[in-house]
């Protein structure tokens, strides 16, 4: 059955909010490249993983607003909760916008925005 990069995107995000992250690093490219706009930018599926372990101790809260796909483009608009390191619940707005490459996720651009906890 052949998903959509919409669907693919879908599934890698309940994957994650399921606490099942290497299930969504199969959707992803092993040269998957992760832009945090202003912040940093992690190269590889591996440095991915290594975010992932370190940033999603508690899986993450996502609420999605927005999911626009077109092209080989996906773009996410929502909420996210996280918990920090004290274990206080972080909020953030959020933009994502995914490239995929033969039906994986190869590139995000995110912008994301703390708005309180």
């Amino acid at each position: 059955m052949h998903l959509t990069n919409k669907a693919i995107l879908e599934k890698a995000n309940a994957a994650i909010t399921n606490g099942d992250n290497e299930g969504f690093l199969a959707y992803c490219t092993d040269d998957t490249e992760w832009v945090f706009v202003g912040d940093r930018t992690l190269r590889g599926k591996e440095a991915v993983r290594q975010y992932m372990s370190e940033v999603y101790t508690v899986p993450p809260v996502f609420h999605v607003d927005h999911l626009i796909a077109e092209g080989e483009f996906v773009t996410a608009v929502g909420n996210i909760s996280l918990k920090d390191n004290n274990g206080k619940t972080v909020h953030y707005a959020y933009c994502d916008v995914w490239r995929f490459r033969d039906g994986k996720m190869a590139e995000l651009k995110a912008f994301v925005v703390e708005t309180g906890s």
